[in-house]
């Protein structure tokens, strides 16, 4: 792949919001959909697999970057699943060494990481196009808008399911994270269906549309200050 003449310019905020809002890799992509409904029965193993995807976005997105202006575009794809395969091994062997409760909790769904199609699809899309710098950035706009939506639905999920909110996240992520476990609901026997996967499936319909109905909002707001003179900023 040759380098180009001119790279684009680097709009931050732009990059920022498309990661966290208008182009997240689950409310506006629906990727990534099987591990996010697998883990997420509490709000804590959600946080630590959206940790793991991001470390894996942001240095993805370097290592392309850097590699852009030597890797042919005969062998593009091969080289970023390659990469991203090998970023993955060292989470997953991270994770069994420092964190070992939460890699059993994770189970396969750690070296999965792999063939989530938003990282192999931002190196493609944006890191094989951009700076070192902007490339880190949108993948870790990526990351954490992937790690929003799983804390999100685990924490919804483990409030109606469990009455607790990151229980276990003391063992999980270490202990200096006690801090955030929190029993919102005492004596509370539990609804079942919320932490198993039909329950995934309707909180995250839930989130799904409350998006859809924000985004119209937004939209017919822009729209009316525009009619009415205004900026669509403004």
């Amino acid at each position: 792949m040759s380098e180009p003449d001119k790279l684009p310019a680097t709009n931050w905020p732009r990059i920022a919001r498309d990661g966290i809002w208008d182009n997240n890799v689950v409310m506006s992509q629906t990727l990534a959909l099987c591990p996010l409904l697998a883990v997420t029965g509490t709000a804590t193993n959600g946080l630590g697999l959206g940790l793991a995807t991001a470390f894996v976005l942001v240095l993805s997105g370097l290592l392309v970057a850097v590699l852009r202006g030597i890797i042919t575009p005969q062998v593009r794809i091969p080289v970023f699943v390659l990469i991203i395969a090998v970023l993955v091994t060292l989470v997953d062997l991270g994770m069994n060494a420092w964190m070992h409760d939460l890699h059993k909790v994770l189970g396969l769904f750690i070296p999965l990481i792999v063939t989530n199609c938003a990282i192999l699809g931002r190196a493609e899309s944006f890191a094989s196009r951009n700076a070192p710098l902007p490339a880190m950035f949108d993948g870790l706009m990526m990351g954490l808008g992937f790690t929003l939506v799983l804390v999100a639905l685990g924490a919804v999920r483990e409030v109606i399911g469990s009455g607790t909110l990151f229980a276990n996240a003391s063992m999980l992520l270490g202990e200096s994270l006690h801090w955030l476990e929190v029993t919102l609901i005492p004596d509370y026997r539990g609804f079942l269906l919320m932490i198993l996967p039909p329950g995934g499936f309707i909180a995250m319909g839930c989130l799904l549309a409350g998006k859809r109905l924000l985004d119209r909002r937004l939209a017919a707001r822009r729209q009316a200050k525009v009619a009415g003179g205004l900026p669509a900023g403004a």
